[in-house]
Protein backbone atom coordinates (compact mmCIF):
# COMPACT_ATOMS: atom_id res chain seq x y z
CA UNK A 1 0.00 0.00 0.00
CA UNK A 2 1.37 3.39 -0.99
CA UNK A 3 1.90 5.84 1.87
CA UNK A 4 -0.14 9.04 1.57
CA UNK A 5 2.03 12.13 1.74
CA UNK A 6 0.10 15.24 2.74
CA UNK A 7 0.16 18.10 0.26
CA UNK A 8 2.51 20.86 1.25
CA UNK A 9 0.80 24.22 1.83
CA UNK A 10 2.29 27.70 1.81
CA UNK A 11 1.19 31.25 2.51
CA UNK A 12 3.46 34.20 1.77
CA UNK A 13 3.05 37.43 3.68
CA UNK A 14 4.29 40.94 2.99
CA UNK A 15 4.34 43.84 5.40
CA UNK A 16 5.15 47.45 4.57
CA UNK A 17 4.82 49.38 7.81
CA UNK A 18 4.46 52.64 5.86
CA UNK A 19 1.49 51.40 3.81
CA UNK A 20 -0.11 48.43 5.55
CA UNK A 21 -2.04 48.25 8.81
CA UNK A 22 -1.03 44.58 9.07
CA UNK A 23 0.80 41.94 7.03
CA UNK A 24 -1.13 40.81 3.98
CA UNK A 25 -1.29 37.63 1.93
CA UNK A 26 0.67 37.96 -1.32
CA UNK A 27 0.71 34.29 -2.38
CA UNK A 28 -0.85 31.03 -1.24
CA UNK A 29 -1.30 27.52 -2.50
CA UNK A 30 -0.88 23.81 -1.97
CA UNK A 31 0.99 21.06 -3.73
CA UNK A 32 2.93 22.29 -6.76
CA UNK A 33 1.94 25.92 -6.10
CA UNK A 34 3.21 25.72 -2.52
CA UNK A 35 6.50 24.21 -3.69
CA UNK A 36 6.86 27.04 -6.24
CA UNK A 37 6.17 29.70 -3.58
CA UNK A 38 8.81 28.16 -1.31
CA UNK A 39 11.33 27.82 -4.14
CA UNK A 40 10.88 31.45 -5.22
CA UNK A 41 11.20 32.63 -1.62
CA UNK A 42 14.45 30.69 -1.21
CA UNK A 43 15.82 32.08 -4.49
CA UNK A 44 14.99 35.61 -3.34
CA UNK A 45 16.63 35.04 0.06
CA UNK A 46 13.32 35.38 1.89
CA UNK A 47 13.41 33.57 5.23
CA UNK A 48 10.92 30.72 5.54
CA UNK A 49 9.15 29.78 8.73
CA UNK A 50 7.37 26.43 8.69
CA UNK A 51 4.29 26.46 10.89
CA UNK A 52 1.56 24.12 9.60
CA UNK A 53 -1.00 25.35 12.14
CA UNK A 54 -0.51 28.99 11.15
CA UNK A 55 -0.65 28.12 7.44
CA UNK A 56 -3.89 26.24 8.05
CA UNK A 57 -5.37 29.30 9.74
CA UNK A 58 -4.24 31.66 6.98
CA UNK A 59 -5.03 29.54 3.93
CA UNK A 60 -8.66 30.69 4.07
CA UNK A 61 -7.62 34.30 3.49
CA UNK A 62 -7.75 35.73 -0.02
CA UNK A 63 -4.84 37.39 -1.83
CA UNK A 64 -4.30 40.96 -0.60
CA UNK A 65 -6.28 40.26 2.59
CA UNK A 66 -4.64 41.58 5.74
CA UNK A 67 -4.19 38.95 8.43
CA UNK A 68 -6.91 39.01 11.10
CA UNK A 69 -6.19 40.70 14.40
CA UNK A 70 -6.30 37.32 16.17
CA UNK A 71 -3.05 36.37 14.34
CA UNK A 72 -1.15 39.63 14.97
CA UNK A 73 0.80 38.34 17.97
CA UNK A 74 2.05 35.08 16.44
CA UNK A 75 2.90 36.73 13.11
CA UNK A 76 4.71 39.55 14.95
CA UNK A 77 6.79 36.93 16.79
CA UNK A 78 7.69 35.24 13.52
CA UNK A 79 8.58 38.55 11.83
CA UNK A 80 10.70 39.50 14.85
CA UNK A 81 12.56 36.18 14.62
CA UNK A 82 13.09 36.62 10.89
CA UNK A 83 14.34 40.21 11.29
CA UNK A 84 16.83 39.09 13.96
CA UNK A 85 18.11 36.33 11.65
CA UNK A 86 18.43 38.88 8.86
CA UNK A 87 20.44 41.21 11.12
CA UNK A 88 22.75 38.35 12.13
CA UNK A 89 23.33 37.41 8.51
CA UNK A 90 24.16 41.01 7.59
CA UNK A 91 26.66 41.25 10.45
CA UNK A 92 28.32 38.03 9.25
CA UNK A 93 28.94 39.38 5.73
Amino acid sequence: MKEMVPLRKAVALHYDEMKDKAPKVVAKGSGYTAEKIILEAKKAGVPIQEDPTLVELMRHLELDDHIPEALYEIVAEIFSFIYSLDDEMKKGE
